[in-house]
């Protein structure tokens, strides 16, 4: 595997990072994952717009356009002799002193890395069970896709390694937060609810994605403070992230769901696949060129 660093194609064997780099020593680094579609990045605007926002955040001086991006993904798909794939965009602080730094970082380290998947099929499924652990609270005003991924990993363990299980987390106050790694959507009576940001959770590129897709196509859609009851009771349940996509739910709380023939996920996965090899972002979706 050849992997993009600092400007590099290099080996993944040959990559290094200091551990003077505050990534390492204090967790100060973002990163993305999207998944590439015979060779289209998906929503490759709405990811770099989100990771650019939390790199102004953590006072990391760096910020990628568009072209910028563009050039990187097409010399690693290029370097690795992929059309589909796993892309973890990686942005850490840099190296620094010992101790917390006030000042921002000018040099970070920026490492792309791209995992072979096979072409896009049909509709997973999973199960999904409530976590004993809560989620943690955002460490400032808002959730980044940051590297601090210990409550994530706590809750894995927790619902254990089967790859057809997600976790769903409680906030501190017993309100629906979101998955390990995914956000939560439920369909009632016409109504496609999920929980707000204003809970804690990470507003999710395929979470906003899914919703425009939904308000384009004349459904209701609420976001709220909601208990797990109003999800054990929906129509339907399922989980969105951008590489799993859209994924119905089969069971929740030992309450039955319909799973990929559930009207509205398979309505939904539908659209989102229509657009998997030529949508930018969620605000093009009726049209408009990339930029």
């Amino acid at each position: 595997m050849f992997v993009y660093s600092n400007g590099q194609l290099v080996s993944k064997d040959e990559i290094t990072i200091s551990p003077f780099d505050h990534g390492f020593l204090y967790g100060l680094g973002v990163f993305e994952t999207f998944r590439i579609y015979n060779g289209h990045p998906f929503l490759l605007d709405d990811h770099m717009e989100r990771l650019n926002a939390s790199l102004r955040v953590l006072n990391i001086e760096a910020e990628f356009t568009p072209e910028e991006s563009v050039m990187i993904l097409e010399g690693l798909l290029a370097k690795n002799n992929l059309k589909d794939a796993y892309i973890r965009f990686n942005v850490s602080a840099g190296n620094g002193e010992i101790g917390l730094q006030t000042e921002s970082y000018r040099e970070p380290n920026v490492i792309v890395f791209a995992k072979p998947l096979p072409p896009a099929g049909e509709m997973s499924e999973k199960k999904a069970v409530l976590l004993d652990l809560r989620r943690n609270t955002p460490e400032g005003a808002e959730r980044l896709k940051s590297h601090h991924y210990l409550n994530n990993v706590l809750a894995k363990r927790e619902a254990g390694p089967a790859m057809d299980t997600e976790g769903i987390f409680l906030t501190e106050e017993g309100l629906l937060a979101e998955g390990i790694v995914s956000n939560v959507f439920w369909y009632r009576d016409g109504v496609l609810y999920t929980p707000a940001v204003e809970t804690g959770i990470l507003n999710g590129i395929t979470r906003r994605f899914v919703i425009a897709l939904a308000r384009n196509a004349g459904i209701e859609v609420r976001e709220g403070l909601y208990k797990k009851e109003e999800a054990e009771a929906a129509d339907e349940l399922f989980l969105t992230n951008s590489i799993q996509e859209i994924v119905p739910v089969t069971d929740f709380s030992g309450k039955s769901f319909p799973g990929k023939s559930g009207e509205l996920a398979s309505r939904l996965f539908g659209k989102y696949a229509a657009n998997r090899e030529t949508l930018w972002s969620r605000t093009k979706l009726d049209g408009g060129a990339h930029t």
